[in-house]
């Protein structure tokens, strides 16, 4: 039962989240209000408590940091707002207006780099290979490999994208490209094009935080690059779960438009 009630207040969080037309302000006053990951509190959009365990950041054997574990997502909603081209400008505000009918993760599609929701996710980490595992959405997963290979010659243009990956001393750079254009950036339509170029750069400062820098640049949609941070707690007493959204989607029969 905690399991199904947490996935029943994440599930609200996402409907309000994603497909509500409306800016940060609507979203401050919704969203999950309790429940096994905290409560969304006042200020940013999507902003949870923080229940986070304290000490100090673990480090793997070769004394790098390890950034294992189950986290959860404090501020899921805090992408800002790019500046964009006419077209995309264009394009998104018909996608808000037509209350983001067409949204493909409303439909089970993988939600692309570097949208979320605000499932946890679980970072596995070797010496060589770090691998995300989304418990949300599709169940998607990505592979940063940390073994000094650089993006391919040739890649498809791909729901998730190509991404390679580096030490920056204590932070994990991860470099990814390819990305098709279906995807939408957040759940009111925000769109790239096939142009998307996403930088993390994830840092562990302590025990029980996760930080996280992005910069979109995308010359074909947008003006300038575009910069947020994104930050998650570690969940001690908790796995992720299976989610299968083709069998629970709930959303699909409710994005109707205008």
């Amino acid at each position: 039962m905690r399991y199904f009630s947490s996935i029943a207040a994440a599930c609200a969080t996402v409907a309000l989240v994603s497909y509500l037309p409306l800016a940060t302000k609507a979203q401050d006053k919704g969203g999950d209000k309790g429940g096994k990951f905290g409560p969304v509190g006042p200020g940013a959009a999507g902003q949870r408590k923080d229940n986070a365990p304290k000490g100090p950041t673990p480090k793997m054997p070769d004394g790098k940091p390890d950034f294992s574990g189950v986290w959860t997502p404090t501020n899921f909603t805090a992408m800002g707002q790019p500046s964009l081209q006419p077209w995309a400008d264009a394009l998104y505000k018909e996608r808000r207006a037509n209350l983001s009918k067409d949204d493909p993760e409303g439909n089970c599609l993988p939600a692309g780099v570097p949208r979320i929701s605000p499932f946890p996710m679980k970072l596995v980490q070797t010496p060589i290979l770090i691998v995300m595992l989304e418990e949300g959405n599709v169940h998607s997963y990505r592979q940063f490999f940390l073994d000094g290979r650089g993006h391919p010659k040739v890649v498809d243009q791909l729901w998730m994208g190509d991404s390679a990956a580096k030490w920056e001393g204590d932070t994990v750079v991860v470099d990814t490209i390819a990305l098709n254009d279906k995807t939408w950036l957040n759940g009111q339509g925000l769109p790239h094009s096939d142009q998307l170029h996403v930088v993390e750069r994830y840092q562990r400062p302590d025990l029980g935080h996760l930080s996280v820098d992005i910069t979109l640049d995308d010359p074909k949609a947008f003006t300038k690059p575009h910069t947020f941070n994104r930050t998650y707690s570690l969940l001690t007493d908790w796995e992720i779960h299976e989610y299968v959204c083709n069998e629970f989607n709930v959303d699909a029969e409710h994005l109707v438009g205008k």
